[in-house]
């Protein structure tokens, strides 16, 4: 007598589904927290060095990374004679051969309003000279700048502002989360805009004058205007 095989139930196959369910939110709510704090972090990173602007403007009466060199050497703690600026109340990219926008980072380091050791040496402040040894990075790698200058979307007719500029190898999901927390939610406008500094490209990361959404577009950046 042949033995008769049984199924599952419907029980049974609603148990696996509702399993299969809280699994597959488990890991969804997982990425979203992931999500939520990359946000946060690049967030906090450009919130923080805002701050150490001012409060090296505040102290100094100066600009860091425009700050004198005989300044710098005089009144920054363990300054030398490293870098120095041109005292004009601007953080040029390059002025009279020395890249600002990276004596920046090693003026606010050594005066103790960011964490870092950066040795301030850079010939032009272009994104080859930028490097983990004269600039911080972002969670996804990508080297900050903070520096006077236009380049931020729309590049056409931009005026140049001081900005902190967050580096490039940031998924534009991730650009259009912060844009939405802080500022409008879009590229061209607000204080918080597309840039291509370390390489990223508009036509992939902004297209349309939007934030991408494509999986593609993840070798992107952003600038915060202050």
């Amino acid at each position: 007598m042949r033995k008769q095989q049984q199924g599952f139930t419907l029980i049974e196959i609603a148990i696996v589904l509702v399993i299969i369910g809280l699994l597959l939110g488990g890991v969804l709510k997982g990425q979203e927290l992931i999500q939520n704090a990359r946000v946060r972090n690049v967030i906090t990173q450009q919130d923080g060095v805002k701050a150490a602007f001012f409060g090296f403007q505040d102290r100094y009466r100066g600009i860091a990374g425009d700050y004198l060199l005989a300044s710098a050497t005089a009144n920054i703690p363990g300054a030398g004679g490293t870098c120095g600026g041109n005292g004009n109340g601007l953080i040029d990219a390059v002025s009279g051969g020395v890249a600002e926008s990276i004596c920046a980072w090693y003026h606010l380091s050594r005066a103790g309003f960011i964490s870092g050791n950066f040795n301030g040496v850079g010939a032009t402040a272009g994104a080859a000279d930028a490097n983990t040894n004269n600039s911080p990075a972002n969670p996804f790698g990508g080297l900050m700048q903070i520096v006077w200058d236009a380049i931020y979307s729309p590049v056409a007719g931009a005026t140049a502002v001081h900005n902190i500029k967050t580096g490039s190898n940031i998924p534009a999901t991730l650009l259009a989360e912060i844009d939405r927390k802080i500022d409008d939610g879009l590229p061209n406008t607000g204080n918080f805009r597309f840039s291509t500094w370390g390489g990223a490209d508009a036509t992939i990361c902004t297209p349309a004058a939007v934030w991408a959404i494509t999986s593609t577009a993840a070798q992107c950046g952003g600038a915060s205007l202050f």
